[in-house]
């Protein structure tokens, strides 16, 4: 495809042996491509994962061009074009700040949904979008698919940089990437949900905020797969960030901690409670029958036999 465009492409990791998918290639691992665009002296650098339903790119000087930039790119060209559908273009929560920042200064609606292009695709039909995307490089051009497609992707780029004159570094500079730091913090799956509603927690989200004044964000969410709770935070100081989301992250993990101590003293304390009911029973067994025993508490013949074989194995 793209040679009948006119392109002279360099490819490599073009040998699959069946079980070398995304082995130290692809959009997952972008260190040679940069390299070699460089080496090359090519304009830019494309790279799939391994059904290529992602793209991520490398300009002329070997920097990383992420999903964001590319919708941002991509976008931008579209609206300027009246192709962009209702001058919007739909993201997840976990876009860079600049991404938001570019479209407030450019005019452009950017939409955040929950993490997955599934949720990105919902909001693009239900609202007739036809750009959206994610951070990852899945971005779904809707005029032309339902689903990522890098190949796609890869095109509409290309057309902006053909079209424009420019190097993808100088498209790239439309929006500045702030840093980002994540940090997961292990938590009970079933407790992952309320992680906010614990206020040692919600304080230390409310307090960074206010310190950031616009300038950055926090973003706490739970892990879709893993008992995890994935700590975000951007601004434009990285030790800074990285430090505050270390920090929010143990939070977290101590108060997982917290509540595993507390249910594991509530299970110690309901067994404890368990074995002196039994033991009850079974000293009222003493002398009787089970019958007997049964009828003077009121219980099962069952339940006075299933109290004797516990006080026998906790005995032992």
């Amino acid at each position: 495809t793209l040679e009948s465009l006119g392109a002279k492409p360099v490819v490599i990791h073009n040998h699959p042996d069946g079980v070398n998918i995304n082995r130290a290639c692809g959009s997952t691992h972008m260190e040679e491509l940069k390299k070699r665009v460089v080496e090359e002296g090519a304009d830019l650098g494309i790279a799939f994962d391994g059904d290529a339903d992602r793209m991520l790119a490398v300009d002329e000087n070997g920097n990383m061009v992420d999903g964001d930039q590319i919708m941002a790119i991509c976008g931008l060209y579209m609206r300027n074009q009246g192709r962009l559908k209702k001058d919007t273009v739909v993201a997840t929560v976990m876009s860079n700040l600049g991404f938001f920042r570019m479209g407030e200064k450019e005019g452009i609606n950017i939409v955040r949904t929950k993490v997955g292009d599934r949720y990105v695709l919902e909001y693009m039909l239900a609202n007739g979008c036809n750009l959206g995307g994610e951070q990852s490089g899945h971005v779904i051009f809707l005029d032309e698919n339902t689903t990522g497609d890098g190949l796609i992707s890869a095109l509409h780029l290309l057309e902006v940089i053909v079209k424009s004159g420019k190097k993808l570094s100088e498209l790239a500079s439309v929006m500045r990437v702030l840093p980002q730091a994540l940090v997961n913090a292990r938590v009970s799956n079933i407790k992952k949900e309320y992680y906010m509603d614990n206020k040692v927690v919600a304080d230390a989200v409310a307090e960074l905020e206010a310190r950031f004044a616009g300038a950055g964000r926090v973003l706490i969410r739970p892990s879709g797969t893993e008992p995890l709770v994935r700590v975000m935070i951007e601004g434009d100081d990285q030790k800074f960030i990285e430090e505050e989301a270390k920090k929010l992250a143990e939070e977290e993990k101590q108060k997982a901690e917290e509540e595993k101590r507390k249910a594991e003293e509530a299970e110690s304390r309901a067994g404890k409670a368990i074995e002196r009911n039994y033991r009850l029973i079974v000293n009222i067994l003493s002398g009787r029958t089970y019958e007997e025993a049964a009828d003077m508490l009121g219980i099962s013949i069952e339940d006075v036999k299933e109290a004797e074989a516990a006080i026998k194995a906790i005995d032992k």
